[in-house]
């Protein structure tokens, strides 16, 4: 049997996974989680085998609370679901140690194909997935995409600063060359500039 805890903002898609999963194979949902902040709290709580993780949900998306749940829990695998399989993001998830990303629109005897190989110490990305992965023509490193990130969700210099355990600074000089990347003018323009181009 394969315990899951499954995050995703959209209750009708949660709500028919935490219905489907448990028919298609031997996995027990633990609990179901509405945002990130919610899914670092069940995760920890439960400590599923697999945690099935939305990536684009409000307040702490699917890479902030996997960031904080690598922190507490080192070893956890994690299935990321994704519409968008932006470069940058699944990058910036590989680095984090996610294991797997599947398709939304993915079949739920898919997923549960795939929870069970990453139980099984597997890695698994699908091919659609992957294909928009290999086209990558961000010219950003790493941290100017966290800051751009940052302040598409609203943080002030000074909170991203915090938050990404940099100086004020830094963040400003992170900032400051991305605005030069994109050619725009404020960070707010280089950060939707960047979204537009599926870059975050």
């Amino acid at each position: 049997m394969t315990t899951v805890v499954l995050a995703d903002d959209e209750a009708l898609l949660r709500k028919a996974l935490a219905a489907l999963l448990p028919l298609e194979g031997e996995i027990t949902v633990l609990a179901e989680a509405k945002d990130g902040e919610d899914a670092v709290a069940a995760t920890l709580r439960h400590e599923p085998d697999v945690l099935v993780i939305d990536l684009e949900m409000p307040g702490v998306d699917g890479l902030g609370a996997v960031e904080r749940i690598r922190r507490a829990r080192p070893e956890q695998v994690i299935l990321m679901l994704t519409r968008h399989a932006r470069p940058g993001v699944l990058r910036k998830a590989l680095k984090l140690g996610v294991q797997g990303f599947v398709s939304k629109s993915a079949e739920p005897a898919h997923i549960t194909t795939v929870i069970k190989a990453l139980h099984e110490g597997r890695r698994w990305i699908d091919p659609d997935v992957s294909a928009l992965a290999v086209v990558d023509d961000c010219p950003l490193t790493d941290r100017e995409i966290d800051v751009l990130r940052a302040t598409a969700e609203g943080f002030s210099v000074a909170d991203m600063a915090g938050r990404l355990h940099l100086a004020q600074g830094t963040v400003r000089n992170y900032l400051s060359n991305a605005m030069q990347k994109t050619q725009t003018r404020t960070r707010h323009h280089a950060a939707r500039y960047a979204r537009e181009h599926d870059w975050l």
